[in-house]
């Protein structure tokens, strides 16, 4: 999708569809959506539009379900908004993003309490002195005179 015509009319639809979905589909089984990524093929056959749900599984699936059925009332106000020619298909993904960060949220969190576990560890259990390789310092006066000659 490196072409900015493509960009242009993928920004476009997601702006429609984010509209439509606010405005105009009144569907009781459709939760909290937000259209967060719109991809076009490069020649504009196809597009396929990801999705968030706020909430559980439930709500994702008859979100899933109310999309899946407004597909066609979406699209012929796309292909009116948009004036083209060929109208490209949509297609209604859910995006996997905040599944991920969550994971890799825990994932940090874990290896956070492991790093603050082995700092703790470090400070109590220091074997030895405080500096085994601190030597100690020898005032001059302390030598005697046979060292000071040599």
């Amino acid at each position: 999708m490196s072409n900015p015509r493509v960009r242009k009319i993928a920004d476009r639809i997601q702006v429609i569809v984010a509209e439509m979905l606010e405005r105009r589909i009144k569907d009781p089984r459709l939760g909290f959506v937000t259209i967060t990524d719109v991809r076009v093929t490069g020649d504009s056959q196809q597009a396929s539009i990801f999705y968030t749900v706020l909430g559980a599984e439930e709500e994702l699936a008859s979100t899933a379900a109310a999309l899946e059925s407004a597909k066609g009332v979406i699209r012929s106000e796309v292909a009116k908004q948009l004036g083209m020619r060929i109208v490209p298909s949509l297609t209604f993904i859910p995006d996997a993003l905040p599944e991920s960060a969550r994971a890799l949220d825990e994932v940090l969190e874990r290896a956070r309490k492991q790093d603050e576990e082995v700092a703790a560890r470090r400070v109590e259990a220091y074997a030895g002195e405080a500096d085994p390789y601190k030597k100690p310092r020898v005032v001059e006066d302390d030598l005697d005179e046979d060292e000071l000659e040599d």
